[in-house]
């Protein structure tokens, strides 16, 4: 659906040029929902804009179904522009105009629909969205979750295949964001609409995205299934945002490695395996006691999760270990705990 091969984008500035964009691949899949994270200027804004055609990259090719977007400038961008819908981090509403005249702005700009047409298109998006009591309300009198949705219906109205969501519930509060992702995941589902959902937020990726690329300093340098972004982290950006989504205190320190009393492992229980007594059948079968010494549980979209940093002594760890990768327990060895330790001191 979107193709990005080797693109790269820099501004001149102050006489120089400046890299904002250094050679992304991606492969964005028809009808997924893919997120796209980093932190503040680590180039999303710039991404967004090649995305949806608004500039040129200084390198490489971007492909939107199929169809190079590479020197196409003027009237031949309308169609590819018409394919993709633009939802905005604050909105944009027009604010002297009701919510059923904004949703049908851009179709009056398109001039293709009748006026009974963009109607009847205007009433089915109202419905869609759930502000079917607000249709002639201003943007004044709407709540911010409500302005979303109305921009989101204003995105849907010219019935796009690309829905690309720039920030757009960073300005909301907790409840508001779930359900406005609830929304998004239902217009995907049903609609078979691709959505691209641009954030800083990990957990806004956790809830609905399929795959997640991580943005560094203009480089993609993690990407895949979200459960392996998430869960197993290799790049220190997205490590960063983990823990930032945990609120720094789900994850293993260094102090907590160095005191326990035997071998760390991190253990991740995906789907049903978060549900079953797995950790405990093991403990008793091969006569091992565990210390937990960090853990978070929760959903990654709709599979449960459940991750635990633990210490094991006694019995036959191996044993455990073992027993619990064959019943689809991910086990990550993180520390040989004080007789591994004492060991290499001894070797010194």
């Amino acid at each position: 659906m979107i193709n990005l091969k080797n693109i790269s984008k820099s501004y001149p500035v102050g006489g120089r040029d400046v890299l904002a964009l250094d050679r992304i691949d991606l492969d964005i899949v028809k009808g997924e929902i893919f997120g796209i994270i980093g932190s503040s200027g680590a180039g999303k804004s710039t991404l967004v804009r090649l995305i949806n055609l608004l500039e040129q990259p200084t390198a490489g090719e971007i492909r939107v179904d199929g169809r190079s977007t590479r020197g196409v400038t003027g009237a031949p961008l309308r169609a590819p522009r018409r394919d993709i819908g633009m939802v905005f981090q604050h909105f944009n509403l027009l604010n002297a105009k009701t919510v059923a005249q904004n949703i049908a702005f851009p179709l009056q700009l398109a001039g293709v629909l009748s006026r009974a047409e963009i109607e009847a298109r205007v009433g089915e998006l109202i419905a869609r969205v759930g502000l079917g009591a607000h249709a002639q309300k201003y943007p004044r009198q709407l709540s911010g979750g409500q302005k979303q949705r109305v921009g989101i219906a204003r995105a849907l109205a010219s019935k796009p295949q690309i829905l690309l969501c720039d920030e757009a519930t960073s300005a909301l509060d907790p409840e508001t964001t779930q359900s406005v992702l609830k929304l998004l995941a239902e217009i995907n589902r049903e609609l078979g609409i691709t959505i691209v959902l641009i954030t800083h937020e990990m957990d806004v990726v956790r809830e609905v995205c399929d795959r997640v690329a991580v943005l560094d300093q203009g480089r993609v340098v993690e990407w895949g299934k979200v459960a392996d972004v998430f869960l197993h982290p290799r790049h220190k950006a997205t490590l960063r945002l983990v823990r930032e989504a945990e609120h720094g205190e789900a994850g293993e320190n260094a102090r907590d490695l160095a005191h326990a009393p035997g071998p760390v492992y991190r253990l991740t229980f995906l789907g049903e395996a978060a549900h079953r007594p797995i950790l405990g059948a093991a403990a008793r079968e091969f006569g091992i006691d565990y210390s937990i010494l960090a853990g978070r549980i929760g959903h990654i979209r709709l599979t449960p999760f459940a991750q635990l940093t633990v210490s094991l002594v006694g019995g036959s760890v191996f044993g455990a270990i073992s027993r619990l990768e064959a019943a689809g327990v991910v086990a990550e060895k993180l520390s040989d705990g004080p007789v591994g330790i004492a060991a290499r001191a001894a070797n010194g």
